[in-house]
């Protein structure tokens, strides 16, 4: 399995791995749920170097990334964030990543670690503009700081500048701890927090600067297991899990991410065709009426009929239920009702809820 640069950080706080997308990543330091609640109450600190990171440059920039993203890359000005899909031509997710805009002739991508190399051989596959791709993945440390106290934190380590300032979905290139770091208002989890890109050879110095500003703020280094978590509260969808290459925006609740109004991009025609038709399919969001944990793949029930299964699932540290996603067949299904879930043979109930679940 891969590792990123902080591996031996990890090891060094005794860290338990995980698989993920081919990575060897820290699941947890101390348990799940402390770290998911740090970073409701107070502040987490996130390893997430396993992202991947595309530099498109040229003039041809904005066209190719236009002709890419199912979201309107000419709403973006400099120093915006932009989040969006990449569909194929049939309409089915290629995968769900962030765009960053420097100047009209140069972008950056940020995409999920297990289709680095698929995201990047679609992108090389339609440069018919002449633009200039770089993978930048294992040249970058991605280091997130979320939670209440994120901002007070980082204004520890910058000078003549007021984090605060910088407003949600927008990043400007700075210093932290006296490190060259693109500074990311964005995250995972739902809190105020920030996105720190580093250099490779900076990601360790940067970790161990915010370290002890995190544990002295009551905080904790946080693993995928919480950043599940943290996200599934939030209402955010997971790729691999809750999306793939065979569901379309439309299905999964993202529809307001599709700008098709005077512009052209991968999978337009199939997403319009598809809404004309009708939706067959919806994502919803369902919350445990007992004590039992509903995980992917199990299936969904409405009156005695299986209307689908659920995508995520897993207990929710702030609302003490368990909660999760399902994708349903039911066209009628609404707030408040009923469904059953099939676990180990056995039905439990549930009821559907609004996202976000806090």
């Amino acid at each position: 399995m891969k590792r990123t640069p902080l591996y031996q950080v990890h090891k060094t706080l005794n860290a338990k791995f995980t698989e993920f997308g081919g990575w060897e990543m820290p699941l947890q330091y101390s348990s799940i749920v402390k770290e998911h609640l740090a970073v409701r109450a107070t502040v987490g600190l996130f390893d997430l170097s396993h992202m991947g990171e595309f530099e498109i440059h040229g003039q041809g920039a904005n066209e190719l990334v236009q002709k890419l993203s199912t979201n309107d890359v000419g709403r973006l000005t400099d120093g915006r964030v932009l989040y969006t899909l990449f569909c194929n031509e049939t309409g089915g997710i290629v995968d769900d990543l962030l765009i960053y805009r420097y100047t009209d002739n140069h972008y950056m991508l940020v995409v999920n670690a297990a289709n680095i190399e698929k995201d990047l051989a679609w992108v090389r596959s339609h440069n018919d503009t002449d633009a200039e791709i770089e993978d930048l993945s294992n040249e970058t440390v991605l280091i997130a700081l979320q939670g209440p106290k994120s901002i007070d934190i980082l204004n520890l380590f910058v000078s003549e500048l007021d984090v605060s300032e910088i407003s949600f979905f927008r990043f400007m290139v700075g210093e932290v701890a006296g490190i060259p770091t693109v500074i990311s208002r964005t995250g995972y989890t739902g809190e105020i927090g920030f996105e720190l890109y580093v250099q490779t050879s900076s990601g360790e110095d940067l970790w161990n600067a915010l370290y002890p500003a995190v544990i002295e703020a009551e905080g904790q280094p946080v693993g995928l297991g919480a950043r599940d978590t943290l996200r599934l509260e939030a209402g955010l969808r997971l790729y691999g899990v809750d999306m793939n290459d065979d569901t379309n925006p439309l299905e999964v609740g993202l529809s307001k991410f599709v700008k098709s109004k005077n512009r052209q991009f991968i999978g337009k025609n199939a997403l319009l065709a598809a809404k004309k038709k009708g939706i067959t399919k919806q994502m919803v969001g369902f919350q445990m009426l007992d004590r039992a944990v509903a995980r992917t793949g199990y299936a969904v029930y409405q009156e005695g009929e299986r209307i689908g299964e659920v995508t995520s699932g897993a207990p929710s540290p702030s609302l003490k239920c368990s909660i999760g996603f399902a994708i349903v067949t039911s066209q009628t299904i609404s707030e408040d009702d009923e469904i059953d879930i099939e676990i180990r043979s056995r039905m439990h109930p549930a009821k559907i809820v609004t996202e976000p679940f806090i």
